[in-house]
């Protein structure tokens, strides 16, 4: 049975915007896209000694396990030249799995909900843009509530789409 899953994208490295257009293109060989947010410029969160990156959420409906879609994901962003040389530092491509449905999974190497979920205004702006009443499984709050629980700080901007 297909289930809504909710993935974060990212890259700071090379052509950003093209980046995650190839990710988002990939990923609709494994379910069907069904919402992407507009990106955003972030600035990095952990290391700043790096580029900007710029961020979107997607909505994919699969029929895939949480652990078949995570080896694809991890796939893609192989496929794509990430590099995983520093915890948090700079990538052609990052690909997360924020929520997979209603489902909690905590397994060596996957944890649904993303743990950083609630923490992260890169994630919940995007998130709440497509999906506002997205609720997390465990915290019992919609995106839009947990963005509004965020304190002031890491600067996100959505980018203008090009006409």
């Amino acid at each position: 049975m297909a289930e809504l899953v909710f993935l974060s994208l990212g890259s700071n490295v090379g052509d950003r915007s093209a980046n995650l257009r190839a990710a988002i293109e990939r990923l609709g060989d494994h379910g069907a896209v069904r919402a992407v947010s507009g990106f955003y410029e972030t600035e990095p969160v952990g290391p700043h000694d790096q580029p900007w990156f710029l961020n979107c959420v997607l909505t994919l409906e699969t029929d895939d396990s949480p652990e078949a879609l995570l080896k694809k994901v991890l796939a893609i962003e192989q496929e794509m030249g990430r590099l995983r040389t520093r915890d948090k530092g700079p990538r052609s491509i990052d690909i997360d799995i924020l929520l997979f449905g209603d489902r909690v999974v905590d397994e060596r190497g996957l944890k649904i909900p993303h743990p950083g979920i609630h923490q992260r205004r890169f994630v919940l702006e995007p998130l709440a843009e497509i999906a506002p009443e997205a609720l997390h499984p465990q915290l019992r709050k919609t995106a839009r509530e947990l963005l509004a629980d965020l304190p002031p700080g890491q600067i996100v901007r959505r980018l203008r789409p090009k006409t």
